[in-house]
C-alpha cells in the first residue's frame, strides 16, 4: 500500500484513485492508571506477572474516513493481587482509498493498529514509570495474527457471510 501525501491537500489521498492511506490525526481517547493496593504495593518484592489485553475497534466516520481505536489494558499482579493497572485507548483517524471489503477490513484491523501501537506502548510505559514502578516495555504485537484469529472465530460462529464482514473488535 502506498503512503504518499498529496502536495495539494496534504491528506495522504491520491486524487488519481490509487490505493492510499492517510493519517489525519493520532490521539489519546482515554487513559487510566490505578494502584489498587496503595502504598502496600511499594512494600512488596517486585516479581510480578504482567497481563496484557489488546483489542481494536473501527468506526466509519465518512466515506473513506475511519476512526481506529487500539485498547490496551496492562495489569501487573503478584500473588493474585493487582499492583497497578494501566489502560490506554490510542486512536487515529485514517483516510483510506482504493481498497474495499476484506482487504479494507484487514488494513483497518492490522495496519492502522500497527501505526497506533508505538504511541500506546510509550504512553503505558510513561504511566507505569510515573507511578514509580519499574519501566514496562510491551513486546511487539502481531496484528495480522490477531485479525486472522478473529476471522477464524467469526467463521466458526456460523456467520454465513463472515468473509465479507469486518470484525469490529479483535481480542
Amino acid at each position: 500500500m502506498n503512503q504518499a501525501t498529496s502536495a495539494e491537500t496534504g491528506d495522504g489521498l491520491d486524487q488519481g484513485g490509487k490505493t492510499q492511506l492517510g493519517i489525519k490525526r493520532v490521539y489519546v481517547k482515554d487513559i487510566s492508571f490505578e494502584v489498587p493496593l496503595g502504598v502496600e504495593a511499594f512494600t512488596r518484592q517486585w516479581q510480578p506477572r504482567v497481563n496484557q489485553d489488546i483489542s481494536t475497534a473501527v468506526h466509519k466516520l465518512a466515506d473513506n474516513q475511519y476512526e481506529v481505536v487500539l485498547h490496551i489494558t496492562i495489569s501487573v499482579e503478584e500473588e493474585e493481587q493487582v499492583l497497578c493497572l494501566a489502560e490506554v485507548q490510542q486512536a487515529g483517524i485514517f483516510f483510506i482509498t482504493g481498497v474495499e471489503g476484506q482487504q479494507l477490513a484487514q488494513v483497518l484491523n492490522t495496519h492502522c493498529p500497527g501505526i497506533l501501537f508505538p504511541y500506546a506502548r510509550e504512553m503505558i510505559d510513561n504511566l507505569v514509570v510515573r507511578g514509580t514502578f519499574p519501566a514496562l516495555m510491551l513486546p511487539p504485537v502481531d496484528f495480522d495474527a490477531m485479525f486472522q484469529k478473529a476471522l477464524l472465530d467469526q467463521n466458526q460462529s456460523g456467520s454465513d457471510d463472515s468473509a465479507s464482514q469486518q470484525p469490529e473488535k479483535l481480542n
